[in-house]
């Protein structure tokens, strides 16, 4: 679907607050993002004033518009790439206040294929020097990887799951079951490629249905071992684009940078550590990647909107209008997801720790290896006798 570029009155009225933050003991200014913020181009702008490649001035200002810095991002495509031409780079700048089409493929961390503007979401970043990447990638040992590796990205998994549909008359989307081929109910013979079709569209619905956060636990480890330390990166999660950066030193976590704009006044939230899929055990750590204290506490960043359906969900548990044998049910579930979550959550933890001590050994082996070679006598050099060549 074509996305309508922003008139320049419409983005004149779009402005973003700043927040002060430390980066490597350097004061900068982040740029934060309310709920339609652009998302991709705010994470462009961030990463750029992480490296320090723009800077936002004067000092006094405390918000930016789009205007602002589109030119800040474009003069520095002309700057840094004099001989390059980033015509398609400036052209897809305006399209950015909307959101990208972004279709990244399930088999590689850093494969996207164009979609949307005709591929121009991707050189943008191309040009900007910013590596686009993802953690929604399939298991090559999990049982659906052959048909996922088959299908390779979101789009064509997407339209996959559509043709099924419409071969058993809307009954995929609803029913599992009802869709199912193999099942002796079914009421339409299918052809073997009708069959095939609807098989591997329910495994393609099962997986994006079951990696809803757009991100696996194979991707998380494949992300953490493959990142170097100190890589600023733009991570897709979630149809969100943002900063994604590994430690450097003894902790080589992951963190994103926090730019939601309720975080404004807490300035001891500024990275979230990655730890899971679901965001369920991550933590807010500061500038100096310490356990943050935030003022607001426990609703530190809630809206009101939250607090609200918060206290309205609290009190209907207290007054007693739901359903027992609904709420066991939902509880089941709930349990049964929270274990599941749990143990890959271990899993990462162990896979995690196990290359930590993998790391540490091979250093310590080297260590040794270079002590044993300084430790040898030199050898001494025998003078090589005379030769005649015949």
């Amino acid at each position: 679907m074509s996305q309508e570029a922003p008139t320049v009155q419409s983005s004149k009225a779009e402005v973003w607050y700043l927040k002060d933050i430390r980066y490597k003991d350097k004061p900068l200014r982040i740029i934060t993002q309310n709920f339609n913020g652009p998302c991709s181009f705010i994470a462009i702008c961030n990463i750029l004033i992480l490296r320090g490649e723009i800077e936002i001035l004067p000092k006094e200002r405390t918000t930016v518009s789009y205007e602002f810095l589109s030119q800040l991002v474009a003069e520095y495509l002309l700057t840094s790439s004099p001989d390059v031409d980033v015509s398609a780079a400036l052209s897809i700048m305006p399209y950015t206040q909307k959101g990208l089409d972004l279709n990244p493929l399930f088999t590689a961390a850093t494969s996207f294929r164009p979609a949307g503007t005709g591929g121009g979401e991707l050189k943008l970043f191309e040009q900007v020097g910013i590596p686009l990447i993802h953690g929604w990638l399939v298991d090559p040992a999990s049982p659906e990887a052959a048909v996922m590796q088959n299908i390779e990205d979101y789009d064509t998994g997407v339209n996959l799951i559509a043709e099924a549909d419409h071969l058993t008359n809307g009954r995929l989307v609803v029913n599992e079951n009802a869709a199912d081929p193999a099942s002796p109910t079914s009421p339409t013979n299918y052809s073997d490629e009708e069959k095939e079709k609807i098989e591997d569209a329910i495994v393609v619905r099962r997986f994006i249905q079951n990696t809803w956060s757009q991100l696996t636990y194979y991707g998380l480890f494949h992300l953490a071992s493959t990142l170097d330390p100190g890589a600023l990166v733009a991570l897709f999660r979630s149809s969100h684009l943002s900063v994604l950066y590994k430690g450097e030193g003894e902790d080589t976590s992951l963190y994103t940078l926090v730019t939601d704009q309720v975080f404004l006044n807490e300035p001891s939230v500024v990275w979230e550590r990655l730890e899971d899929v679901d965001g369920g055990s991550s933590t807010f750590v500061d500038s100096d990647f310490v356990h943050s204290s935030p003022a607001g506490g426990d609703f530190a960043g809630q809206t009101a909107e939250d607090a609200l359906r918060a206290a309205e969900m609290q009190a209907g548990q207290y007054q007693g209008i739901e359903d027992p044998n609904d709420r066991a049910l939902a509880q089941q579930l709930q349990a049964e997801e929270e274990r599941y979550a749990r143990q890959e959550h271990e899993e990462y933890l162990r896979e995690r720790q196990r290359r930590q001590d993998a790391q540490m050994a091979e250093e310590e082996r080297q260590r040794q290896q270079q002590q044993q070679q300084q430790q040898k006598p030199p050898k001494v050099k025998r003078k090589k006798s005379d030769c005649i060549i015949m």
